[in-house]
């Protein structure tokens, strides 16, 4: 996920993903908002072929974006969680 890359700055202050298990990959929805500037929000979706990738490009967003560890917020849906581990 790589948003915005000619777009004007927009600053963030939240991160809200959700990781959701659908037919052998992952989906990946987030939000993004400035809580002090309620205008300013974007929003997306992309699909990855595992967890570990699914959670990087969400650490990859927040990097980005400069959005603090605690101010970004995830959600898992699997099926069965045991299949989305390496062991």
């Amino acid at each position: 996920m790589n948003f915005f890359n000619s777009a004007p700055k927009l600053k963030f202050t939240r991160l809200h993903a959700r990781i959701v298990q659908e037919d052998g990959a992952f989906t990946v929805r987030v939000r993004m908002l400035n809580h002090l500037k309620q205008d300013e929000y974007a929003w997306g979706q992309e699909i990855a072929a595992t967890i570990d990738m699914a959670s990087s490009m969400i650490g990859l967003l927040a990097k980005q974006f400069r959005i603090s560890e605690k101010c970004v917020s995830i959600k898992i849906v699997m099926d069965k969680f045991k299949e989305g581990t390496f062991h």
